[in-house]
């Protein structure tokens, strides 16, 4: 039998090259050997964008909109909002009550999320438990598998602990506890080489037109040390190069000696490496163009997953129900 995936995005904004490397690409890949439920995570963005949330929804059906434009299959991939599954927060509510507070307390990102997003005014309740609602979110398809970077392994080890403590104290084993599938993302810088991020402004969208694309890459920080064309380069401290290696290995080698030599400046590097992001986002922007001249077809999508995936948050919360409170 397959293994069967969780994975889900949080819906505050438009997605980005940084999506398409560190995400997306790797949700296609694994579309053929895994049962993958893929999930807009709407309550996830509220618990940020709680006092900027309407636009949560719109966002929602962009993202969706990209996920397929970038090859995720609606025919081979249950694809749902949050939301529209209520067992998520049901089961949330029952795993909160055995979770205790310093298990979230010493989530290795909490604190710095809210250094992060100080200006979200997210020291709340809700955000506290954010690692509660993932591991919901995880074993009430009782997802045995979890795509992650290392940096996210803590988070998947709470949620092994959260369900260890479920079967001790109600004496019943029900749920897998989800194994990790360490997943390879290359790190990919804003363009002006700050972490991408959408506060910045420093990315591409996915969405993005070729025009605009050209202007943004244009903006890009070179080589500080490279003043004049005829200066020889240092591709290695150059964002520039760094995106080359992403998304065009094959030329990489070719540019990092013409960098170091002064055979190609800075202006025409960028203007290559244009070309070569706007021909990556021609196909998505042509299945972008045909998703958006068709919504009901996205609702439609949306619809059908949020039905096989409640069938089976249905089928989970009676045995946690019968498990928790005997009925």
């Amino acid at each position: 039998m397959k293994g069967r995936i969780l994975s889900g995005m949080r819906p505050t904004g438009q997605l980005h090259l940084g999506h398409l490397v560190g995400a997306l690409q790797n949700w296609v890949n694994m579309q053929n050997e895994y049962e993958c439920f893929y999930m807009v995570a709407d309550w996830h963005a509220l618990m940020s964008e709680y006092n900027n949330s309407e636009n949560i929804s719109k966002f929602g059906v962009d993202n969706v909109i990209d996920w397929i434009a970038c090859g995720v299959d609606p025919e081979k991939n249950t694809i749902f909002i949050q939301s529209a599954v209520p067992e998520h927060t049901e089961l949330h509510m029952v795993l909160s009550c055995i979770t205790p507070l310093g298990w979230l307390e010493r989530c290795p990102t909490y604190k710095e999320q809210l250094k992060e997003l100080e200006q979200k005014e997210i020291n709340t309740y809700a955000f506290l438990g954010y690692p509660v609602l993932q591991t919901a979110d995880i074993i009430l398809y009782k997802a045995n598998v979890v795509p992650v970077g290392e940096d996210q392994l803590p988070h998947l080890e709470l949620a092994r602990e959260i369900v260890r403590r479920f079967h001790f104290i109600f004496k019943r084993e029900i749920f897998p506890e989800p194994a990790a599938k360490l997943t390879q993302a290359p790190r990919l810088l804003g363009l002006d080489s700050r972490k991408m991020s959408k506060s910045y402004g420093n990315y591409i969208s996915l969405s993005e037109k070729p025009e605009d694309v050209r202007k943004k890459i244009m903006t890009m920080i070179t080589d500080p040390a490279r003043i004049k064309r005829t200066d020889k380069g240092h591709p290695d401290v150059c964002n520039v190069f760094s995106y080359y290696k992403i998304f065009a290995p094959e030329k990489s080698a070719g540019v990092e000696i013409a960098c170091k030599e002064a055979q190609i400046g800075c202006t025409d590097c960028k203007k290559n490496l244009a070309d070569i992001i706007i021909s990556i986002l021609q196909p998505v922007y042509e299945k972008r163009r045909k998703l958006t001249e068709n919504p009901e077809k996205i609702h439609e999508i949306l619809r059908n997953g949020a039905d096989k995936a409640r069938k089976i948050a249905i089928e989970t919360m009676k045995e946690v129900r019968y498990t928790a409170l005997g009925k």
